[in-house]
């Protein structure tokens, strides 16, 4: 894996090179090796949580994020206990959990409320079980509520690489996303094969997940999964510029909430979300189009 940490190393020069732009009192925490390797995983986080998020969005999925993130915790578990990388496992439970699912869904009665709800608190449960019997969860508290100050190079690997994943697939299938995300029915008039879209995209949400465990946790993941897609969306009503919207405002929610949690010794996972949930406030109150003043103030002009 030499070339993987060589990859790393000139990453975090290049990013090193651009913070040394900065004034000297905002640079002074990335003088430490382990806030480098924080802040470059918390940017690839974000970016990647603030892209999927769109679709999550646009596709109602909020509840099926939520069950992939908790579903995780069996595979976790399992890795653990057997010496794995925590990433491998955590793919494979999330994987066979949201495939679960989507064939529960497609092939039978059952709806997506009751398929999701069926397949997450089985694996929950499987999960909670199997933690009942190891001896010690320290580490696995780091995947529940995150642990970017701790991130080194091979999870920070790993992380690079899943996001470069997600975002290669958004952006060579984008034409097909955006028709499945608005109105699957037209989508399949296309001829697009909408159930490889269906099932591609709830593994492209599994592997994010899966890689921002490290960061933000798994109890935290699917709020940074929502937030950015659903503050975009009160900005804009096209894709492209709601998809750049959501990787900002996701960059800017880890990237801020590396830095309070630095300064103010918080949680990292659970002040990245704070700051995220505070930018959907500001959305939310001053859209120019969707938010709640201008609607007063179009209440107001009506009246």
């Amino acid at each position: 894996m030499e070339w993987g940490e060589a990859l790393v190393d000139s990453l975090l020069a290049v990013l090193m090179a651009c913070v040394g732009l900065l004034p000297e009192s905002m640079a002074t925490p990335f003088e430490y090796q382990f806030m480098q390797r924080a802040l470059l995983t918390s940017i690839v986080v974000g970016l990647v949580c603030g892209v999927l998020s769109c679709f999550v969005v646009l596709k109602r999925w909020a509840l099926l994020g939520d069950a992939i993130s908790y579903a995780v915790l069996p595979g976790v578990a399992i890795a653990y206990l057997l010496g794995w990388p925590f990433f491998v496992g955590a793919f494979i439970a999330g994987a066979l959990t949201s495939l679960g699912i989507g064939f529960i869904e497609r092939t039978t009665r059952i709806k997506s409320d009751t398929a999701i709800g069926i397949m997450f608190t089985a694996a929950f449960a499987l999960g909670v079980v199997i933690i009942g019997k190891i001896a010690t969860s320290t580490h696995l508290m780091h995947i529940l509520f995150g642990n970017v100050l701790g991130v080194d190079k091979g999870a920070l690997l790993l992380t690079l690489v899943a996001g470069v994943i997600a975002l290669l697939a958004v952006l060579l299938g984008y034409k097909a996303l955006f028709a499945y995300a608005f109105d699957e029915i037209h989508a399949q008039a296309l001829g697009l094969n909408t159930a490889a879209i269906h099932y591609g995209l709830i593994l492209l949400l599994t592997l994010t997940i899966v890689a921002s465990l490290e960061t933000v946790g798994i109890i935290l993941v699917v709020a940074m999964l929502i937030i950015p897609g659903a503050t975009a969306y009160l900005l804009t009503d096209r894709l492209s510029r709601m998809i750049g919207l959501a990787a900002l405002c996701g960059v800017l929610s880890t990237v801020i909430g590396l830095y309070l949690a630095y300064y103010f010794d918080l949680a990292s996972g659970g002040a990245m979300v704070l700051v995220a949930a505070g930018l959907f406030l500001l959305s939310l109150l001053l859209a120019p189009r969707h938010g709640l003043l201008a609607r007063f103030w179009q209440w107001r002009v009506a009246s």
